[in-house]
């Protein structure tokens, strides 16, 4: 999780939504990624995408099995979704989205019936820092 604690920071000081996520297999990092959908001009360019994205090329597969994504933010939708898709055995995130989390906060999306895969989730270290520098971020936008 300090690795992507580390790269939300990146993301921040680009401009971007300071979020970082990391793709591990049998303790190795496989795959990482910041938010850059502004960046990039890429509404799908969240951390975790892009961290997944990272990982497939490096294992040379879509399908992730056996790999944990550590996350700074609970994930939206479309990134749990991903999750899903490619298979990723395990999630770890640090701070609660409250707005738009789809693991816990504002729905379930890996208890929804009809999946075909299920995503283990866990809150897990460092939410204190990562929801600081969401919220600090964000202060300085305003």
């Amino acid at each position: 999780m300090g690795q992507a604690l580390r790269l939300a920071r990146r993301a921040a000081a680009a401009g971007e939504v300071p979020v970082g996520a990391v793709v591990v297999r049998d303790d190795r990092l496989v795959g990482q990624g910041a938010n850059r959908p502004i960046g990039d001009c890429d509404p799908t360019a969240h951390a975790e995408i892009v961290a997944l994205r990272d990982a497939a090329r490096t294992l040379r597969n879509y399908r992730l099995p056996g790999t944990t994504l550590y996350v700074t933010l609970e994930p939206c939708p479309m990134c749990a979704g991903a999750m899903v898709h490619a298979r990723v055995e395990r999630l770890v995130w640090a701070a609660p989205d409250l707005r738009a989390g789809a693991v816990e906060s504002t729905m379930r999306l890996f208890g929804a019936p009809g999946l075909n895969h299920r995503v283990r989730a866990e809150r897990g270290p460092l939410g204190e820092e990562a929801g600081a520098l969401l919220r600090g971020f964000f202060q300085a936008r305003r």
